[in-house]
């Protein structure tokens, strides 16, 4: 990494003043619905495990409406229309009744959208999501062919997700991004698709990566050394200097003076304070990339919005997490702990761009 500025510094101590009162306030702004974890593709990377068919079955539609009739009454008309569902899975588009569900959430007027691999995104299914009133929606594209179909482990996944690309591009009143998990295959393509998502008419892309975690730790190709971090991050910082497309490393972790270079904001990990999720079994999670169990409760059996309220505790003080590496970091102040997914069901931190 790079040495924070003394203006830098200036701005994250405001930051933190700020995080400190939006986690007393924690406004919920982002609900994740897991909604299956049937898949039409077998990722390398992927958390879940998710398989075509899976041991667990689908949520049924009507469980989870019920969380969101028991969180309106909750909301005025703003808090509604800045609470943003994002629909997930595994891959969402399994459902035949996707539309159904994202039709009542139009009819509550909450904005939602969709996390999807475009393998199934076909020109009908597509109108048929926006006619349910789609908002946004988020298309993954991983590399160039060779890298993309090897990490989906399907050849025909970068053609159909090109092509889902294009397609969503095309309807601008639309809300919609790409996401790439950088990797050493990928990381020497990036210029190359970065031409490729202007020219489909992209408008904004994010990146990410992958630390060596679950079925991800059998390819040592994910994990990037910290001359290869530096790349991607000057990729990033140059890519958003031209303009012609925005560019951002996702929310994973302090960047030291690559802050407000590489992102729009500062650092902070949202899961808890402004995001939650229900996950397919009915667990009240937070944001769904933590793979360790920091539930709170379960749709069945608790209220969704006294968990919300009165529980988190370990995603609004971060404390406990000043242990192991963090105990004496120069950076604690502003990073606290890193985010919550790079922890372990111990609490232990699994991974940290600063410690590369």
């Amino acid at each position: 990494m790079k040495p924070i500025s003394l203006r830098k510094r200036i701005g994250l101590e405001l930051h933190r003043k700020m995080m400190y009162q939006r986690r007393r306030e924690h406004p919920l702004r982002q609900l994740f619905w897991e909604c299956t974890h049937r898949c039409n593709l077998a990722c390398r990377h992927c958390g879940s495990d998710c398989k075509q068919s899976s041991k667990l079955p689908d949520m049924p539609a009507g469980d989870f409406l019920r969380v969101i009739d028991s969180i309106l009454p909750h909301l005025d008309m703003q808090a509604r229309h800045n609470l943003n569902i994002v629909i997930t899975g595994g891959e969402p588009t399994m459902r035949e009744d996707l539309e159904k569900v994202g039709l009542e959430l139009y009819r509550r007027e909450l904005p939602w959208g969709i996390v999807t691999n475009g393998l199934a995104l076909t020109p009908e299914r597509f109108m048929s999501l926006r006619k349910a009133g789609l908002h946004n929606i988020t298309v993954s594209l991983d590399g160039l062919p060779d890298s993309h179909n090897w990490m989906r482990g399907k050849p025909d996944s970068f053609d159909k997700a090109y092509a889902a690309i294009e397609m969503i591009a095309g309807v601008p009143e639309l809300r919609f991004d790409v996401v790439t998990c950088v990797n050493r295959r990928s990381l020497a393509e990036l210029e190359e698709i970065k031409e490729l998502l202007i020219k489909a008419g992209v408008r904004e892309w994010r990146l990410f990566t992958i630390f060596p975690s679950g079925r991800a730790a059998r390819y040592p190709e994910f994990d990037l050394d910290r001359e290869e971090m530096r790349q991607l991050l000057d990729f990033i910082v140059s890519t958003r200097k031209e303009g012609r497309i925005m560019a951002s490393f996702c929310c994973e972790g302090f960047l030291e003076g690559y802050e407000m270079e590489a992102r729009d904001h500062f650092f902070s990990c949202e899961a808890g304070v402004s995001v939650a999720s229900v996950l397919l079994d009915g667990s009240i999670a937070s944001c769904p990339s933590i793979r360790a169990d920091y539930s709170q409760g379960n749709i069945y059996k608790d209220d969704f919005w006294e968990v919300w309220q009165t529980r988190y505790q370990p995603f609004r003080d971060r404390n406990w997490m000043r242990t192991g590496p963090c105990a004496e970091c120069r950076q604690w102040r502003y990073c606290e702990g890193n985010g919550m997914h790079l922890r372990d069901s111990d609490g232990k931190l699994m991974h940290c761009h600063l410690l590369k």
